[in-house]
């Protein structure tokens, strides 16, 4: 798959807009702070993380409760 002009209309448009700018970026002022936006995605990468390990202690101890108030039943051989 190439990339670029295909034809004569594209080729046109192509010289037309090479020289245009648009929306650059360096000249634009962030609305949001990126100190605190990354304190708060590492705040909810922490939560997540907390929970999953109180989740895995929770299925742990529940495997334990079952595991101890499980009775066996002998299975006779037919």
């Amino acid at each position: 798959m190439a990339i670029g002009a295909r034809d004569y209309i594209d080729q046109l448009l192509v010289k037309k807009y090479a020289d245009e700018k648009v929306d650059n970026h360096d000249a634009l002022e962030s609305m949001v702070n990126p100190e605190k936006m990354l304190e708060a995605m590492n705040d909810v990468a922490m939560l997540q993380r907390n929970m999953f390990a109180l989740s895995q202690k929770l299925q742990m101890t529940c495997y334990a409760v079952n595991a101890r108030r499980a009775r066996y039943k002998e299975k006779i051989a037919s």
